[in-house]
């Protein structure tokens, strides 16, 4: 490998850091919701995998259920972290995609 290649194999390694940091950053930026109990609970989640919010239907708190709101909120919450977590694995497999096709000798490179 030349010096040329070497340096421009550097900058590309930049500037995919760089993106990487960007594409973490939108993603924990983005919100992700999901219910259970045919909406009774909503939880709302971060792409930093971050709970942002519970909202639970007053007349599900009424009927003095514990153990049905807890086991309620808990799935709502799964279920909002598995869509964050499948967005963030998505987004990630992009970039890794992408950075990869802009490499010499590597599936889908233009050189």
């Amino acid at each position: 490998m030349n010096p040329n290649e070497m340096q421009e194999m550097m900058q590309r390694a930049q500037q995919m850091q760089s993106k990487m940091g960007e594409l973490q950053q939108e993603l924990t930026a983005r919100r992700f919701e999901a219910s259970s109990g045919g909406g009774m609970v909503q939880a709302t989640v971060s792409g930093g995998l971050r709970v942002l919010s519970i909202e639970i239907e007053p007349t599900l708190i009424q009927g003095d259920d514990r153990a049905m709101i807890q086991d309620l909120v808990a799935a709502a919450v799964n279920a909002a972290l598995a869509k964050a977590q499948e967005a963030v694995a998505q987004e990630m497999a992009r970039m890794q995609q992408s950075m990869l096709a802009g490499i010499p000798g590597m599936p889908g490179a233009g050189g």
